[in-house]
Order: C-alpha cells, then sequence, then structure tokens
C-alpha cells in the first residue's frame, strides 16, 4: 500500500501532520474523520517530500549516520525476533520520534509490501542508503541471513560514527586557539598599535626597525584587512569550484598523494575506508569485483579511486587481489601480505576484517598525533606573535628613557 502525508486539524482547531498507509487518498481523508480529524491536505509520499521536506536538507544527507546505525540496529533486532520485513519497518517507524525517519521508513515498507526487495526499497533514498548499504542488504537477503547482515552493518556504521565524533572533539581545541589568535593579533594590530604610535609620533626619535615594521603591518591591517578577507573568500570560492571539475578535481587528489604529510593522512584515511568497506562487502556474501566497484566509490580521492577501477578490471579479469592493489602503488606493504595471506589460505573474508582493523587504528593514531600537535604549535605562534608586538612597543619606551637618562 502506498503512504500518504496528511495535515488535519483537531478539534481544538490545531494542525496534526503525520502519514498514514491506504490504498488511497480517499480512504486515508476517512480514516482520518474517523478519529475525529479535519483533512486539509492528502499526498501521496515521495522521495523529495520524505527525504528533502526543507531547503537545509538539500546540503545535508537524508538520515544522520546515527539515525541509520539507530534504524538499522533495530530492524535487525526485530527480524531476528521472527518478524517479517514489513512488520519490523513499520514497527521501527512508529517508534522514531523524527517525521522525515519515519515518513522514509513506510515509504520503504510500502515498496515491500508491493513485492519489492528491502534493498529496492532502500533504493528510493540512496542519500539515506549509500550504495554500500544497498549492496550489503541485498546480499543478505539473496543469502537469507539479513539479520546478521543487518547487525553487521549498524557496527560498521557506529564504528563510523565513533571515529567521526573522535575527530570531531579532538580538533574543537586546535580550532578555538586559532580563532583566538587570529582576534588577538587583528585587536592589537588595528587598534592597540596605533594608539602607541601617537604616543611617540611627536617624540622625534629614530624607531627601531621592529616597531616601523609593525606600524607598517598595522597601516596594512586597517587600510587593507577587510579587502584581504574578501580576497581570501573569493579564492576559497574560486578553488573549491575549480575542483568540481573532473580533470582538475584528479590532478588535485594525484598531487595530495604525493606530499609529504598530506600524503600520509589522505592515503591513510583513503585505503582505512577501502578496507572497512571492502571487508563488510565481502563478508556479507558479495563477490569480489562487485566488492571492490562499491568500494571504490565510497572512496574520497578521485585519483585513488581511478586506480581502483583499475584493479577492479585486473581482478575481473583473473589477477589476485593483492597484485592488482600493488600494481596502483598507493596501498601500504602490510595491508597488501596480509590480503595475500588471506588469499592463500581462503580465509580473505577475515582478513580483510583484520586489515580494516588494523589500518583504521593506524589512521586513528596518525590523527591523533598531529591533532595533539597542532595544539601546543597555535600556543607558540599566538605567543610569539603577542610577544613580537609587545617588545615593538616597548623598545622605543626603553630606548626613551636610556635617552632621559
Amino acid at each position: 500500500m502506498p503512504a500518504f502525508e496528511y495535515t488535519a486539524l483537531n478539534n481544538r482547531g490545531r494542525q496534526e501532520q503525520g502519514i498514514l498507509e491506504a490504498d488511497s487518498s480517499r480512504q486515508v481523508r476517512q480514516l482520518l474523520r474517523d478519529k475525529g480529524l479535519s483533512p486539509l491536505t492528502v499526498d501521496v509520499t515521495s522521495r523529495q517530500q520524505a527525504g528533502q521536506s526543507r531547503w537545509a536538507d538539500w546540503f545535508s544527507p537524508s538520515l544522520t549516520v546515527h539515525e541509520r546505525a539507530l534504524v538499522t540496529r533495530q530492524i535487525a533486532t526485530l527480524i531476528a525476533a521472527g518478524l517479517p520485513v514489513e512488520e519490523a519497518l513499520l514497527a521501527v517507524s512508529r517508534q522514531s520520534e523524527k517525521p522525515r525517519t519515519k515518513s522514509i521508513l513506510i515509504t520503504v515498507r510500502s515498496k515491500v509490501m508491493e513485492g519489492f526487495s528491502l534493498a529496492n526499497g532502500l533504493a528510493e533514498y540512496p542519500r539515506a542508503f549509500p550504495d554500500l548499504y544497498r549492496a550489503t542488504v541485498a546480499a543478505g537477503e539473496s543469502a537469507g541471513h539479513l539479520d546478521m547482515v543487518l547487525n553487521r552493518l549498524a557496527d560498521f556504521t557506529e564504528s563510523e560514527l565513533e571515529s567521526r565524533q573522535r575527530v570531531q572533539q579532538a580538533m574543537v581545541y586546535p580550532i578555538i586557539l586559532f580563532a583566538l589568535t587570529v582576534a588577538i593579533l587583528a585587536g592589537l594590530l588595528g587598534y592597540v598599535v596605533p594608539d602607541i604610535v601617537k604616543v611617540f609620533a611627536d617624540v622625534g626619535q629614530d624607531l627601531p626597525v621592529l616597531t616601523i615594521f609593525i606600524i607598517n603591518l598595522s597601516d596594512f591591517v586597517k587600510d587593507w584587512g577587510l579587502l584581504v578577507l574578501v580576497f581570501i573568500i573569493l579564492f576559497a570560492l574560486g578553488v573549491s569550484r575549480a575542483l568540481q571539475v573532473t580533470a582538475v578535481r584528479l590532478q588535485y587528489d594525484r598531487r595530495l598523494l604525493h606530499l609529504p604529510l598530506v600524503a600520509k593522512v589522505s592515503r591513510g584515511l583513503n585505503t582505512a575506508q577501502f578496507a572497512s568497506t571492502l571487508s563488510i562487502l565481502s563478508a556479507s556474501g558479495v563477490p569480489l569485483v562487485e566488492a571492490m566497484r562499491i568500494a571504490g566509490q565510497v572512496l574520497s580521492n578521485t585519483w585513488l579511486k581511478l586506480k581502483v577501477m583499475e584493479a577492479t578490471v585486473k581482478v575481473s579479469e583473473g589477477s589476485s587481489l593483492h597484485v592488482a592493489l600493488d600494481q596502483s602503488g598507493y596501498f601500504p606493504p602490510m595491508m597488501l601480505h596480509m590480503i595475500a595471506s588471506g588469499e592463500s589460505s581462503g580465509e580473505l573474508d577475515n582478513m580483510l576484517v583484520r586489515v580494516a582493523n588494523h589500518m583504521q587504528q593506524d589512521v586513528e593514531m596518525l590523527l591523533g598525533i598531529i591533532l595533539n600537535l597542532f595544539g601546543p604549535m597555535m600556543l607558540l605562534i599566538m605567543g610569539g606573535a603577542v610577544f613580537t608586538i609587545v617588545m615593538a612597543i616597548l623598545l622605543p619606551i626603553i630606548n626613551l628613557n636610556q635617552l632621559v637618562g
């Protein structure tokens, strides 16, 4: 049965909104009247209405990572308890407190009730349920282990959420320090230094080189600071626009993989993401070539994505996985050795899980070191800048005292 979104008036004259399943809009109106409501609008739920009900939804995923993990865990629990898929979807939709999530689940249930598989129903919302998610669900349905696969998906999604939250929490302190540094320097150069300069304007003594430099810098900030800020914003927008061009983005991502420190972070993040995705797809029964194709699509680096596509073609032609990845030249030796061991022992699925965990730990350790160093570095920069400005102000005072003495 299709799902309908309605707006109706209750006995107090207040509007109520919700979703009902029925054969037609006429039946929905009758159901509302039976509940003592006066229907105003009744519309078929669509992907645009459910997943993008507000303008802000165009700039955010239809489901957050936390929402997707919670929904997946609930559906898996109910299916493992013996409930049919459509009943599990209905129960989870009623459990959800967010109208958008409820609307998505009811629409997916409607597709399942029409005879479509759960994976096909989820395909109505590609932003809420990405390729990795849908392919894994399809593999679980075909293998008859949907509850186990959904639990694995929930574990994977929750692990992804925890990693993201750790990075975000670690970046709070450095970002605050950076903002304070910029604000303090702008305040000193824009307001404090000009007032101090007035004191020495009529003295007639030669000012130290450091003081002259700070004065010139202060004048530049006052005269051109706003223009420079606008230029930086326009430059950032221009770079962002240029990176939307496929050829430019490809060359940009290629250079990132060869920069000294950035390369290690970029390679680590992307290879860990590839290993994690490939492990969950392979363990869920997705064929290796299809798993590589999907895992390659979720990579953020377009150049590495191209290399994975080339490796996928080689695997489809009969090459082993570790050889195909080795020829790309961007995957770490430890990862390749572990995959080769898994292929030779016939336990590639288990080895891919170990590889994913190992890569994820390496990336988190590397990011932790970088973020931990970034905070003290910002303190040193802020302290050094403030010390320089203070010395530029004190030097003329010291020289004046010597002349008086």
